[in-house]
């Protein structure tokens, strides 16, 4: 119904703001991060958003990017989870750390999220790894997609998911490819 919103920034809470658009006042749920991103009252502003529409309320939710409410999207349907459970989901790492997490069944950054407990992150991973998978090797320069093949071949070698995380976080955009990659991921990884 509502897809996105432009206007300006006149209120901002802990977990709102109000957007006004052609004179009428938006309140907009946004994750803690993102309500840090999102510029001073006064200043204009563009979000996507999402619009839950219950029987004691319509809220509507805020997003900078498309990618963030794609992924909000998937995590609302799964059953147990709603809108404010998966903006606090959204709230503790980015869209692509999220994504991998998800896609490499690495339970520990859902375990973060006050409300979620081990066997619903494992429900989280299980019921959206194939889609999250797929959602991100449409995305052209993906970063999850490029690097779960470097980091499935270094977990197989016997290392870390987080260890071998860190080390792709490291490497300079310039090396390209799966094979070079590794390779490099390899040379860092001996150093430590």
């Amino acid at each position: 119904m509502i897809s996105s919103l432009e206007g300006k920034i006149s209120l901002k809470s802990e977990k709102y703001a109000i957007m006004e658009a052609g004179g009428i006042g938006f309140r907009v749920h946004f994750s803690e991060k993102t309500l840090n991103k999102i510029p001073q009252i006064g200043q204009s502003i563009k979000v996507f958003t999402f619009l839950s529409v219950k029987e004691t309320s319509w809220d509507l939710f805020g997003f900078l990017t498309f990618e963030e409410l794609e992924l909000f999207e998937l995590l609302i349907s799964i059953p147990g989870i709603g809108p404010k459970t998966a903006m606090n989901i959204l709230g503790v790492a980015s869209v692509s750390d999220l994504e991998e997490a998800i896609v490499l069944g690495d339970e520990t950054i859902l375990g973060k999220v006050s409300g979620i407990g081990k066997k619903m992150a494992q429900k989280i991973v299980l019921e959206l790894k194939t889609k999250v998978k797929k959602l991100s090797q449409g995305k052209e320069g993906s970063r999850v997609a490029g690097d779960i093949e470097v980091i499935d071949a270094l977990v197989n070698l016997g290392y870390r998911v987080y260890e071998v995380r860190e080390v792709l976080q490291q490497l300079p955009e310039t090396i390209k490819g799966v094979e070079n990659r590794v390779k490099e991921c390899l040379k860092r990884l001996g150093r430590k």
